[in-house]
């Protein structure tokens, strides 16, 4: 089944950062990727993200206003399986 793509909008890319915000349409998905930054993710809407992993599919329960930091090398696709919008700002740290 075709997913709609996630919007990534880059806010800041520079020398020491990138900075996306990232929103989700209901069953939106960002595509297989993996992260060759640490990272710190800001949620601004609550909901719960599906996330297919190598290891198995897994979910991210997100909290408005609730930073929670990943190391590079983290590996998955992004979905938003839930009925309503979920947007959240990421900061890839170079």
């Amino acid at each position: 089944m075709k997913r709609p793509q996630a919007v990534a909008t880059v806010q800041v890319d520079n020398e020491r950062v990138i900075v996306t915000e990232w929103r989700f349409a209901p069953g939106a998905e960002t595509g297989r990727h993996c992260h060759g930054y640490d990272y710190v993710v800001v949620p601004m809407t609550a909901g719960s993200l599906l996330l297919e992993t190598p290891e198995g599919d897994k979910y991210a329960e997100l909290e408005a206003g609730q930073s929670y930091f990943r190391k590079a090398g983290v590996e998955h696709n992004v979905i938003n399986n839930g009925p309503h919008e979920l947007v959240f700002v990421e900061t890839e740290i170079k």
